[in-house]
């Protein structure tokens, strides 16, 4: 079970850290990913991290923006996100991918668990 937390309301250039928490499994087992999907649009793959935490990776959307780490011991992987604008209004999800490698920004479909999302809003 993946249990996201973090969202709310920004302004524009702000920062907000997103939290998923994975319960039932150990995150060391697990490459991890952020999406992001607006209303009307797609779901997007925004960062990922791999199953060592070796490798990691953005989308040209958030890079240099956005941070992905984790902390194997509370089994938690996070989202840092700085200078927040309009356009990253979304909800966010965080999704895990058994021995994921984090070689390219994550695609949906590749990812079987998933959590209910956290909602984000920048706006002043």
């Amino acid at each position: 079970q993946l249990v996201e937390s973090g969202g709310g309301l920004v302004q524009p250039g702000g920062s907000l850290r997103l939290s998923c928490v994975l319960s039932g499994s150990s995150l060391g087992n697990y490459g991890l990913g952020w999406f992001r999907q607006a209303p009307g649009s797609g779901r997007e793959g925004i960062s990922c991290i791999s199953w060592n935490g070796r490798n990691t990776n953005y989308a040209d959307s958030v890079k240099g923006r956005f941070t992905i780490s984790r902390d194997v011991a509370k089994n938690t992987v996070y989202l840092q996100m700085d200078t927040l604008q309009p356009d990253d209004t979304a909800t966010y999800y965080c999704a895990a991918i058994l021995s994921g490698l984090c070689r390219r920004p994550p695609e949906p479909n590749l990812f079987r668990f998933w959590g209910q999302g956290t909602q984000v809003t920048v706006s002043s």
